[in-house]
């Protein structure tokens, strides 16, 4: 992780020591400014059972600037008349 503010190694370290339920975040092997992230959906709830993933990479200004977040595939949820869940995926491309 050289090259990063101690501050960002610091919190790099404590997020892989302490997980959080329901997230997952690890640095990338050959870039440690950039994480892969999964985020499962919240129990209870029309996201229950998702996996929603994410790309998170930390600028060189970090913590000055805010790091940059890119949605892997975006899910679309809506609820019809009968209150029957339709989910709509959509694969987008950053």
């Amino acid at each position: 992780m050289a090259g990063l503010p101690h501050r960002i190694i610091k919190e790099t370290q404590h997020l892989l020591a302490e997980l959080v339920p329901g997230i997952k975040a690890e640095p990338d092997e050959s870039n440690t400014c950039y994480f892969h992230v999964v985020i499962a959906g919240t129990q209870d709830s029309p996201f229950e059972g998702g996996t929603f993933k994410l790309e998170l990479f930390l600028p060189e200004e970090c913590p000055m600037a805010a790091p940059k977040v890119f949605w892997l595939r975006v899910c679309q949820f809506c609820v019809s008349s009968q209150n029957q869940l339709l989910v709509s995926l959509i694969l987008s491309i950053f």
